[in-house]
């Protein structure tokens, strides 16, 4: 017994060397972004679920359409998860986007919605600004306001940091991607596959 214990610690330390790699992560090692950070759901929640996106991505904008509301109904509302937006624009316009629905503050949800929504419009359109524009107006967001939140240097400096940070320590290249308890989920999933992480 002695002998075969011995036989097998070896391989028994080089499994846990390689199970250490793909643990979890933990909420420490999600990174924090207060002023960015958008959380919807109860504080304390058992649950939490961070997604990263694009506002020109047509998979996030499927997830949204789809499975945000019953996930959103199911869980979030009822107190059982907190969901946490962190943007992770792909090209410009995902970013001038993301940084009107920033600028909006309380109204945050709401404007990411809309963009999900009118994305087919504004992503192709010739004068991208001016469709980012009308959206925001249609919000209560006049042009100036737009013109000086595009010219707030931290806030882009803010999304690009979290941006760096998930791609260099959380190996994020592609959107949606999602952390429900810290696993990593990539692509828009059928509610089942969230739940399934959930407890």
């Amino acid at each position: 017994m002695t002998r075969l214990f011995k036989t097998l610690a070896p391989v028994a330390l080089l499994l846990a060397v390689l199970l250490s790699g793909v643990a979890p992560a933990r909420a420490a090692d999600m990174g924090s972004w207060p002023g960015i950070d958008h959380v919807v759901g109860k504080a304390d929640a058992p649950n939490t679920i961070i997604e990263y996106f694009s506002l020109g991505c047509p998979h996030c904008a499927d997830f949204h359409a789809e499975t945000w509301p019953k996930l959103k109904a199911k869980w979030v509302d009822t107190g059982k998860a907190k969901f946490i937006f962190r943007d992770f624009p792909l090209d410009g316009r995902s970013l001038a986007a993301a940084m009107i629905a920033q600028c909006s503050k309380d109204h945050y949800e709401a404007f990411v919605d809309a963009y999900f929504r009118t994305q087919s419009s504004w992503g192709t359109a010739e004068d991208a600004k001016g469709a980012l524009k009308g959206i925001a107006r249609l919000g209560g967001m006049g042009s100036d306001q737009v013109d000086a939140c595009w010219s707030d240097s931290k806030l882009m400096g803010d999304i690009k940091a979290r941006q760096d940070f998930a791609q260099e320590k959380l190996d994020i290249h592609s959107t949606p991607t999602f952390f429900v308890n810290g696993k990593k989920l990539e692509g828009a999933k059928p509610l089942a596959e969230y739940e399934a992480l959930l407890k």
